[in-house]
């Protein structure tokens, strides 16, 4: 469960930068978390709950907000949302690294990541 670590390095970084700022407490925490960053934001809520009793971080609000995927193709300079096939036989939709324009291999540039965008501190 990688939520657990991810939750724990979250704190970390805001109890940190709390520290630099002589702040008495977190009043809020707003995270970004793309789609495809394998995370699941309950568990990662769940896990920042437990993490965050006793700390200045106790009483804060916890926002996550969603990004979606998108990728660049090289070949032929699309960037947009990442093309999602379907899967009948199983009923699943996936993401393929295929761009929907020409056809090439894509880069994913949005969407894998997880980061801290604020934090509101009470000093």
């Amino acid at each position: 469960m990688h939520e657990l670590s991810m939750a724990n390095s979250i704190i970390e970084t805001v109890l940190n930068e709390a520290n630099k700022r002589n702040a008495k407490s977190v009043l809020e925490v707003n995270l970004v978390i793309g789609k495809f960053a394998m995370l699941g934001t309950e568990q990662l809520r769940y896990c920042y709950r437990l993490l965050v009793k006793g700390t200045p971080l106790e009483k804060s609000k916890l926002r996550i907000e969603g990004e979606e995927g998108r990728v660049r193709c090289e070949a032929c300079n699309f960037e947009g949302p990442i093309h999602l096939e379907q899967e009948p036989e199983y009923h699943i939709m996936y993401p393929t690294l295929q761009c929907p324009k020409c056809g090439g291999t894509v880069e994913m540039v949005a969407g894998r990541n997880c980061f801290i965008r604020s934090v509101k501190l009470r000093a």
